[in-house]
């Protein structure tokens, strides 16, 4: 992963945590503001960490739309932190990505079906977005990994 776009996903994930901390209501605007931020950035660089957190901090969003009280923010910023820690190993910080991504998907289980249905939403929209900033529709759904229909 390239320094620039570590930064740029350190500095993301640092405000996210700041969001995280106390529980407002202009949480889930904030954090729906803070994934375009990073699909604008992955419009340019085309990585695959940059869309993973976009997807993320977006179902993010989503689930606290739903579930914002019964959230645990505690554990969603000790697994934040993970992710911070380990963003000099991709390996481990792809792990930390994937981590959170299951912890989402278990939150509630009536709720699992859902959840998988918003992180396929997020991932479309992520894709549409970075159509919108000049990649094409067979790239973009190459680096989130979906099919281009």
């Amino acid at each position: 992963m390239h320094d620039i776009i570590k930064r740029d996903i350190l500095a993301v994930l640092s405000k996210l945590t700041e969001i995280l901390k106390i529980k407002e209501e202009s949480d889930i605007a904030e954090i729906k503001e803070l994934s375009n931020h990073v699909i604008h950035n992955a419009s340019i660089f085309q990585d695959e960490d940059s869309i993973s957190v976009a997807i993320l901090i977006y179902s993010l969003s989503k689930i606290m739309e739903r579930k914002q009280k019964d959230l645990d923010y505690n554990r969603i910023l000790g697994m934040l932190n993970t992710c911070i820690s380990n963003l000099n190993n991709d390996e481990e910080f792809r792990k930390s990505i994937k981590n959170i991504f299951t912890f989402i998907r278990t939150i509630d289980e009536k709720l699992r079906l859902y959840i998988h249905e918003v992180i396929n939403q997020a991932q479309i929209k992520k894709g549409c977005k970075l159509c919108e900033h000049g990649i094409s529709v067979a790239r973009a759904s190459e680096v989130i990994g979906i099919s281009q229909w």
